[in-house]
């Protein structure tokens, strides 16, 4: 069965419609519901916008991004997909 994340927080769900249906703590608005990760699952995930890895979305997704398009310190990092 395959897993699910969130491009947000790498929450993970067995079911896209359970994960979707949830709310977010890291939406970038401040609130909103999971967004449904569409790369595949990896062993390591870099950041679309500076290159950084990590081996977990949430990992990745947890810092700021210093080349982020809303500025330095303004955007966390969005894996590749």
């Amino acid at each position: 069965m395959p897993n699910y994340y969130c491009e947000y927080c790498g929450t993970k769900s067995s079911g896209i419609a359970g994960l979707t249906a949830n709310s977010c703590h890291r939406h970038p608005d401040g609130k909103g519901k999971h967004k449904l990760y569409e790369g595949t699952e990896k062993t390591q995930y870099s950041c679309k916008y500076c290159g950084t890895s990590s081996s977990t979305i949430s990992a990745l997704t947890g810092n700021s991004c210093h080349r982020h398009p809303n500025g330095t310190g303004k955007g966390k990092h969005v894996p590749v997909l």
